[in-house]
Parts: C-alpha cells; sequence; structure tokens
C-alpha cells in the first residue's frame, strides 16, 4: 500500500508542475489540442520552393467505368471510348481512355498538396499527351515548383506555377501540363519581395 496523497512507484504520473510534454505531432498533422489533432492539406506560399518536386499518392488505377461514366459525364460519346467493337477495328484494338479523365484523375492527384490550400486556380498551359492511357493502367504523378511571388494586387496571396508530370506505373509518361494557381501568405504583412522564376500569362 502506500499513503494517501502519494503516487506508486512506476504509476507514471508526473509530480504537480511537472507535467511531461506531449510528444510532437505525426507528420502532416498539426496539434490543436490535448491528444488532438488536425490533417494538414496543402502548402503556405512561404511553404513552396522554387525547383521542390512533390510525389503525388496514392497513385490511381483507370478502370473501365473511370472511362464511360466521365467521358458520359463530359458529353464526350465518341466511339473511340466507348464502344468495344468498333475500338478493334482501330490501330489500339481497344477502347482508349479520353484524355479528359486522364487530366481530371492526374489533376485530382495533385489537389491535396498543391491546391490544398489554393484560393483559386489562375490558368492551365502547355498540355501535352505523349503516349496512351487504357482501362487497368496505374497513374502517378508529380510535380515541380517552376516560379513563386507575391500577388501585386492581393495582399497576403502568393502566386506559384508548377509543371505536373504524369505517368503510368512503368514510367511512361503519359500526360505534362503546366498550371498556376492563387495560395495564402503565413505573412500578411510584408512588402512582396522580388519575383523568383516567372509565371507565364499572369495578371495578378
Amino acid at each position: 500500500m502506500h499513503e494517501a496523497g502519494t503516487q506508486p512507484a512506476g504509476s507514471g504520473a508526473a509530480p504537480p508542475g511537472q507535467e511531461t510534454a506531449e510528444p510532437a505531432a505525426p507528420t502532416g498533422f498539426e496539434r490543436i489540442g490535448r491528444q488532438r489533432y488536425r490533417e494538414l492539406v496543402g502548402f503556405l506560399y512561404e511553404e513552396f520552393t522554387v525547383g521542390d518536386v512533390i510525389e503525388h499518392r496514392p497513385g490511381r488505377t483507370v478502370t473501365e467505368m473511370d472511362n464511360v461514366l466521365m467521358s458520359m459525364l463530359s458529353m464526350n460519346d465518341a466511339p473511340l471510348h466507348i464502344d468495344a467493337a468498333y475500338c478493334e477495328t482501330l490501330p489500339w484494338g481497344r477502347p482508349l481512355v479520353s484524355s479528359l479523365v486522364t487530366l481530371s484523375i492526374v489533376g485530382g492527384m495533385t489537389a491535396r498538396s498543391t491546391s490544398g490550400r489554393a484560393l483559386a486556380n489562375l490558368g492551365w498551359d502547355h498540355i501535352r499527351l505523349p503516349a496512351p492511357v487504357f482501362a487497368g493502367d496505374t497513374l502517378y504523378a508529380h510535380s515541380e515548383i517552376l516560379a513563386k511571388r507575391r500577388s501585386r494586387s492581393r495582399p497576403g496571396q502568393g502566386i506559384v506555377s508548377c509543371r505536373t508530370t504524369g505517368t503510368k506505373s512503368t514510367g511512361e509518361v503519359v500526360l505534362v501540363f503546366e498550371r498556376s494557381f492563387l495560395v495564402p501568405c503565413r505573412a500578411t504583412t510584408a512588402a512582396p519581395p522580388a519575383a523568383t522564376g516567372a509565371p507565364a500569362g499572369e495578371r495578378e
């Protein structure tokens, strides 16, 4: 037994005024209270660095339903994408996944990190589709940060440009595009510094 008001040996309880600090928040989370965390999504302006490459995960295996359903939703009823018998007479021999489906899936992969805190998309440029995609292909993506600068017309916000590359699990490139978007800054009162890089076509 132990005396009232004392802690037994090995109880793990810290004496009053000497509470043990909680461990650091896990990667990808911020602490918002005792034993309570909030999942972090996306980057603030200051956290983007020109030249950095972000690998987006998880990947995504494209299905026949993806192709048919998304083609119909976008009113793209070209037989090249939805008529298997017709496609057997063509060089591919099977339905080709619509380029809009590929763009949607790869673009969506980037949203959590590059667009997680974005305020607006400003433009898509130089979209290329160097190889076909078929049902059953697994797609991955990575984005390189090309340029960043503080907005001249929107205090407390910054403009970031990146180049995203979509690949199959084999490494074959199936999609490349550049995109500019608006994100909030951590420090909203500092004067805008000189631009880093040169976001093409940006008028903000």
